[in-house]
C-alpha cells in the first residue's frame, strides 16, 4: 500500500433500502423528473420518511408539467402516506443564479488517491463493494463496515435485513475470497461482527426514519476525508453544493493522474450570487497550489460535466464518486 496510509482506518456503507438512502433517492428522482422535461429547472427537494409517512418539502421552479410525485414515492418507498409542501425558489436567490452566480455559499472538497482503481480510499471502496455484493443476495436494508490495520482487513461488520447470521457470514467469506482488493488480507485473522444485535426482519421505513442528505460521509469519500458540509441529493446543478463537489472530484482525479501523485485534495469555495470561487486550491501530496486551466463558474461546470441530464437517482444509491 502507499505511504499515505496510517495505522487504522474504518469506513461504512449502507444499502439503497436504508431509510436515509430511500430519502436521497426520492429527492433525486423528483429532480430527474423535472430535468427530463426542463433541463434548466431549479430544484431543491428534501424528504423525511418513516413509519408509513413520507414528507416532501422544498422549492421548485420548473416548466415541467405532470410530475407525479406520489408515483415516484410509491415506486421507491412502497405504499405510504404522502405529505407535500413545495413552493417556488425565493426570488432573491433566483436573481443571483439567473446571472450565472452560485446558488448558495459553500465549501466543496474533492479527493483522489492511488489506493484503488477508483482513486478512492481503500476502506471506503471495500465497505461499498461488500455492501453491493450482499445487496444482490438480500435487496433490503443493510449496513457494512470495514476496518483496516496497515492496509489489511482487521474487522468486518455486516448487518442485513432478512439474512441469517450463518448465511450472511458465509456470503461475507465468499466475497473475501473473490474480491481482488481483499486478497492481501488473511481471512483467519479477521474479526467478524455479523448481525451483531441479532438477526432482524424489520427494516427500512418500517424500522426507522430517514432524511435526505444525512449520509454525507458515505456520499463523499468516507470519514477519513473532510466534508465541505453540503449534501447533494435533491439539488439541481446550479447549487454548487452538488456541481462544484463533482467538479472538485474531477479536478482531483486529473491532477492525480497528471502528477502521478499519491493523494490530491481540491478545495472550492463560493459566495452566493457570484460566479467565481473565493478559493480554488489543489493540495498535491501535501503541497498546495492554485488551480489553473478550468472554468469554475457554475455554468462552466454544468456544461463541462453535462450536469443538466436526469441521471441523479442512481447516484444516490451508493455514493457519488
Amino acid at each position: 500500500m502507499s505511504s499515505i496510509q496510517t495505522t487504522v482506518r474504518t469506513a461504512e456503507s449502507v444499502s439503497p433500502q436504508h431509510p436515509d438512502k430511500l430519502c436521497d433517492q426520492i429527492s433525486d428522482a423528483i429532480l430527474d423528473a423535472h430535468l427530463a422535461q426542463d433541463p434548466h429547472a431549479r430544484v431543491a427537494v428534501d424528504v423525511a420518511g418513516g413509519h408509513g409517512t413520507v414528507f416532501v418539502t422544498g422549492e421548485i421552479s420548473s416548466k415541467a408539467t405532470n410530475i407525479d410525485i406520489p408515483a415516484i414515492v410509491q415506486r421507491i418507498a412502497g405504499p405510504v402516506e404522502l405529505v407535500e409542501r413545495l413552493s417556488e425558489q425565493s426570488p432573491e436567490i433566483a436573481s443571483g443564479v439567473d446571472t450565472g452566480g452560485a446558488g448558495d455559499q459553500g465549501i466543496m472538497i474533492g479527493y483522489a488517491c492511488n489506493e484503488t482503481p477508483e482513486f478512492l480510499p481503500l476502506e471506503y471502496v471495500l465497505a461499498r463493494k461488500l455492501n453491493q455484493y450482499l445487496f444482490k443476495k438480500w435487496p433490503y436494508d443493510g449496513k457494512t463496515q470495514v476496518t483496516l490495520h496497515n492496509g489489511r482487513i482487521e474487522t468486518i461488520v455486516a448487518s442485513f435485513q432478512h439474512a441469517s447470521h450463518i448465511e450472511l457470514l458465509g456470503r461475507v467469506n465468499h466475497w473475501l475470497r473473490q474480491e481482488p482488493l481483499a486478497q492481501q488480507s488473511n481471512q483467519k485473522e479477521i474479526t467478524f461482527h455479523i448481525n451483531p444485535a441479532g438477526d432482524w426482519n424489520i427494516g427500512g421505513f418500517d424500522a426507522d426514519a430517514g432524511l435526505t442528505g444525512r449520509k454525507l460521509a458515505i456520499d463523499n469519500y468516507g470519514p477519513r476525508i473532510p466534508v465541505g458540509g453540503g449534501a447533494f441529493s435533491g439539488k439541481d446543478p446550479s447549487k454548487v453544493d452538488r456541481s462544484a463537489a463533482y467538479m472538485a472530484r474531477h479536478i482531483a482525479v486529473e491532477y492525480l493522474k497528471a502528477r502521478k501523485a499519491q493523494e490530491v485534495f481540491v478545495t472550492l469555495a463560493y459566495a452566493i450570487g457570484f460566479d467565481q470561487p473565493v478559493q480554488a486550491t489543489v493540495t498535491i501530496d501535501g503541497t498546495q497550489e492554485h488551480i489553473q486551466g478550468y472554468d469554475l463558474s457554475p455554468n462552466g461546470i454544468i456544461e463541462h460535466l453535462q450536469l443538466r441530464r436526469p441521471h441523479y437517482e442512481k447516484r444516490a444509491r451508493y455514493g457519488h464518486f
